[in-house]
């Protein structure tokens, strides 16, 4: 079985049954399944196919979902990627993915344009949106739906153990390494979230999640549908947007990061919106404050079980168990068919309540990283995938996040590793040196913070440096606040010590 077959299969079995809702569209399995078959044919015909891959450039709408599904009945990869990506990231990931097709929503096709002119080889650009707006030499999706409408789909030669997904996330060098996700990865994933969910036909999700991400994917998207229930699509993320959404289209699960939780608080108190359809909410991709999720409970009457998991894991590892012993402040308990435990430097396990590196083992960790074999023998050292989140278990086998081992930051839900925004802070002609560690945040669980020693005789504004990095990063990486000192406390090694920059600023609550 091949990640397609949950919307091709589905629509063989309940045709008619909605998948996806979107404003006041319905879109029901059979409507889905037959986008998705068209387009597969016309992506084919242009190249894509096992051992080929798609990039795809798109916000949250039932194209996006059409594209994704239909690259990958195809026989090809996926390649997703955040549309606020600037060209040069872009470049970077589509260059080291060898995308031969990317389809790009059209306000994008600029950026898509330049950083593809950046890259060797021909490569083939497909537009969503309106035909108004897109160059007439560049071929939309509407144009690949109605090339051939009525051809049957012919099986895919791509087997379950083929990659389905490539998604970039942050890496020991500071670039994104692609972790290859495969058929069978996502698929048990989605059987192992539609378990934990307890998830029937008649769920609907709210996924205002990035269809992007990880998170938004596999738990927003490909869970419903693997479940043959539906999944309600928001385009982006504004509170009262959602309750607006949640109160007309009466979803039964919200799956969120902190920061969506924390910006609904923010409504005004009079507003009491009615979120009584929801059985549960979720979060994940960050740190749950117990203040937070009290409060929110409070107000809205909706509990929210905290789980966790990296995108290597397809991402979902653990959960506080829907209708058993909630621990709050824990990412609960590990889901059916995952193995965690705790383990020290030299990857021995160590006894419950004792801090280590959190690993993990099952049918839903990556094949690897693409083109990077040493870095994923590192990672999956033993057999076992390294998480670099440091924990512990407690004697119920329920797991706590103590910290984090690498530098890297949760914005939002999204990654950002330090090392690149301090490489772009370094190509300023005025910085002598730079570290970006992360400072708390109400909204996003933490942000972007950068320490800069400025060269001799060099002058440089804090905001003169905030635009040299929103040039040149995706606005969510950008430094919030820029902080100058004369010089920067190193190691014997040369390595900055960020432990005492936290401390000097007290956000010692970092790793």
């Amino acid at each position: 079985m091949l990640l397609s077959d949950i919307v091709l299969r589905g629509a063989e079995r309940h045709p008619d049954r909605p998948a996806i809702l979107f404003n006041d569209a319905v879109i029901t399995y059979a409507d889905l399944a037959r986008r998705v078959s068209r387009l597969a044919q016309a992506l084919r015909r242009r190249g894509a196919g096992r051992g080929r891959r798609v990039a795809l450039l798109l916000p949250n709408a039932p194209d996006t979902t059409v594209a994704y599904f239909a690259a990958v009945a195809a026989g090809a990869t996926v390649v997703p990627a955040n549309p606020l990506l600037k060209p040069a990231e872009l470049a970077y990931i589509w260059g080291d993915s060898d995308a031969s097709i990317a389809i790009v929503a059209a306000p994008l096709l600029a950026g898509a344009r330049e950083a593809l002119a950046s890259l060797a080889g021909a490569r083939t650009l497909v537009a969503a949106g309106d035909r108004s707006a897109v160059p007439a030499e560049i071929a939309t999706l509407a144009d690949l739906l109605d090339e051939r409408p009525d051809e049957p789909l012919a099986p895919s030669e791509a087997g379950e153990n083929d990659p389905a997904v490539c998604l970039y996330t942050s890496g020991t060098t500071g670039k994104p390494k692609g972790a290859l996700l495969s058929h069978r990865n996502l698929l048990v994933n989605c059987r192992q979230v539609a378990t934990a969910l307890r998830m029937t036909p008649d769920d609907n999700m709210l996924c205002v999640l990035p269809l992007f991400h990880s998170f938004g994917g596999t738990v927003g998207q490909n869970t419903p549908l693997f479940g043959g229930a539906c999944f309600t699509l928001v385009e982006s993320f504004h509170p009262m947007r959602v309750l607006e959404v949640i109160e007309r289209a009466r979803p039964t699960v919200l799956p969120g990061v902190p920061a969506m939780y924390a910006a609904m608080m923010q409504i005004p108190v009079e507003r009491k919106p009615d979120l009584s359809s929801l059985r549960a909410c979720f979060s994940g991709g960050a740190p749950m404050p117990l203040a937070l999720m009290e409060a929110f409970e409070k107000r809205f009457g909706a509990p929210i079980l905290e789980g966790d998991g990296p995108t290597e894991c397809s991402p979902v590892t653990s959960v506080n168990p829907l209708g058993g012993v909630r621990k709050c402040g824990t990412i609960g308990l590990p889901i059916e068919g995952v193995e965690m435990k705790i383990v020290d430097d030299n990857d021995r396990e160590l006894p419950d309540g004792e801090i280590g590196e959190i690993v993990v083992r099952g049918e839903n960790v990556m094949l690897g990283y693409l083109n990077q074999p040493e870095a994923t023998a590192e990672a999956m050292r033993g057999g076992w995938y390294h998480t670099g989140d440091l924990g512990t278990r407690d004697a119920d086998g329920y797991f706590s996040i103590v910290d984090r081992k690498k530098d890297m930051l949760i914005v939002g839900g999204l990654n950002v590793y330090p090392r690149e925004v301090e490489e772009v802070l370094y190509a300023h002609p005025a910085v002598a040196d730079a570290a970006v560690i992360g400072a708390p945040d109400a909204l996003r669980g933490e942000v972007p913070l950068a320490v800069v020693a400025l060269k001799a005789g060099a002058s440089a504004s804090a905001a003169e440096l905030t635009t040299f990095c929103r040039e040149r990063l995706a606005n969510f990486k950008v430094p919030r606040k820029v902080v100058f000192r004369e010089s920067l406390p190193r190691g014997t090694t040369g390595k900055i010590l960020k432990r005492l920059l936290r401390k000097e600023l007290d956000l010692e609550g970092r790793p």
